[in-house]
């Protein structure tokens, strides 16, 4: 094996597309690279090491499918039970579509909530979401929150559309109501203590802050003087800005509400650990076991018909289907991908992304910190790179 490959394409992302970036691979069980590019915070020339903290948006849910997933391999629900049964909020609900409302005619099933088609969207301002802050001093918990998008219309009848949304914050509201612990609890007590992750968690402190990466955003040129932002400039590209937007996260809605979404602060390393137990069929460095093999195998399995594929069609994930809450290879022709069909992962919104593969044992996490980060270019290249590298 030889990652220079990768390595080099970290420093040309680093020094042209993002501020900093920080990868792990594990293969086999073994950390065989470990590296880190640019500056964690620009205006202090403070180098990346994969050690601070950052938000990882979206690759959360790889987190929240897992802890649900675990209470379905003890028998604590089906996939093809209605929601409402546990959640009894969700029994009346309704579908607004082209501006008619009405009841909908089929129940949000549990696999809906995994697979992103029960209706929801992702929408954070929405009135019910806004009241249930407001009658709370911002202070909402999890449950509040859920029961509070049970009041929003669905944006069709469930199981009609794939589209990405809030299942997953209400999923774990499911996972909440089911083991009868606070969800970041149960994440801890299940997922984060018995693999070891001792920098993983759902709320910030000052510890945490100041220890974390700075968050930025790109802006062009043309927005820039278009007025849009007039935040602080901390370094100029060739296209635009790099502008400090701070360390705050849209999704956290308050110290009490565990987004299952896009909650989870965390290090490269840390999360890693989640990562490279996937990857080994449920089972982390340590020998702890957090899943079955065939749980695992179910979560990559592709879930979307021919018609839902239409619907899952964003730029960079040609070639995958969606399993229980990740993208999975399921062409590699169509993918232009030199990886395994079942390779599976997720990406967040500051850069962060997944890459399990269980037939090689590997498990790659790559972090950024840019918002809006460029996805569709770096995350194909990325995995072919890795993949190149194996047989070097």
């Amino acid at each position: 094996m030889n990652f220079d490959r990768l390595k080099n394409f970290m420093d040309y992302l680093s020094q042209n597309m993002s501020p900093g970036n920080s990868a792990v691979v594990y293969l086999g069980n073994k950390k065989v690279f470990e590296y880190s590019s640019g500056y964690s915070n620009i205006e202090k020339k403070i180098p990346m090491n994969g050690n601070e903290y950052l938000y990882i948006y979206s690759c959360s849910k790889l987190a929240t499918v897992t802890a649900a997933l675990q209470l379905f391999e003890q028998g604590a629900f089906l996939m093809n039970d209605p929601l409402y049964y546990y959640i009894p909020e969700f029994k009346e609900m309704t579908v607004s579509c082209n501006g008619i409302t009405e009841k909908a005619k089929n129940p949000i099933r549990i696999q809906n909530l995994f697979n992103m088609t029960a209706g929801f969207d992702y929408d954070l301002n929405s009135p019910s979401i806004l009241k249930a802050k407001q009658e709370t001093n911002s202070n909402a918990d999890t449950m509040s929150v859920i029961r509070a998008i049970a009041d929003e219309p669905l944006s069709f009848e469930p199981g009609a559309h794939w589209q990405y949304s809030l299942c997953h914050d209400v999923l774990a509201g499911l996972v909440e109501t089911i083991s009868g612990k606070r969800f970041s609890d149960y994440v801890k007590d299940n997922i984060f203590t018995p693999l070891g992750m001792n920098n993983s968690f759902y709320h910030a402190n000052d510890k945490i802050l100041n220890r974390m990466a700075e968050q930025y955003q790109f802006v062009s040129h043309t927005d820039y003087e278009s007025g849009i932002s007039k935040a602080q400039i901390c370094t100029q590209t060739e296209n635009g800005y790099f502008i400090n937007v701070g360390k705050a996260n849209c999704h956290i809605l308050g110290k009490n509400y565990d987004s299952g979404g896009a909650g989870i602060i965390s290090t490269t390393n840390d999360y890693a650990l989640l990562c490279a137990a996937l990857a080994n069929y449920g089972c982390g460095l340590n020998g702890e076991r957090i899943l079955s093999k065939h749980t695992v195998n179910l979560l990559r399995e592709n879930t979307l018909n021919e018609a839902l594929l239409k619907d899952f069609s964003w730029e960079h994930l040609k070639g995958y289907g969606y399993g229980y809450g990740v993208r999975t290879l399921i062409d590699k022709v169509a993918g232009g991908s030199n990886g395994s069909l079942g390779e599976f992962g997720w990406s967040g919104a500051a850069g962060s992304t997944v890459i399990i593969d269980p037939e090689y044992n590997l498990a790659v996490f790559y972090t950024q910190h840019l918002i809006s980060s460029s996805l569709g270019y770096y995350q194909p290249r990325l995995r072919n790179i890795i993949y190149s590298c194996l047989d070097r």
